[in-house]
């Protein structure tokens, strides 16, 4: 079995139309969400999804680089130390 890792990605939300697509991809790395957080800021019409996941580095990495393609959203990834 690959080593996991635990992480947090941060989304950043600026096109509302790009949320079905996050769901989807969210969706489909699902095995590895350990769990996650949605708030909108409607003050500057954005909002903001934390996303904790526990699994391998390659496919956390994959799962945010997905994401931040998306038009209207930025990702960034913190990782566990351990």
């Amino acid at each position: 079995m690959a080593e996991t890792r635990v992480a947090v990605i941060s989304i950043i939300v600026e096109n509302v139309q790009a949320v079905e697509a996050i769901n989807s991809l969210l969706h489909q790395y699902r095995e590895h969400i350990i769990g996650r957080m949605g708030v909108p800021y409607p003050k500057k019409e954005i909002s903001i999804i934390s996303v904790a996941v526990d699994g391998p580095m390659d496919e956390i990495s994959a799962l945010s680089g997905k994401l931040g393609a998306l038009a209207g959203v930025s990702t960034k990834t913190v990782y566990s130390k351990k």
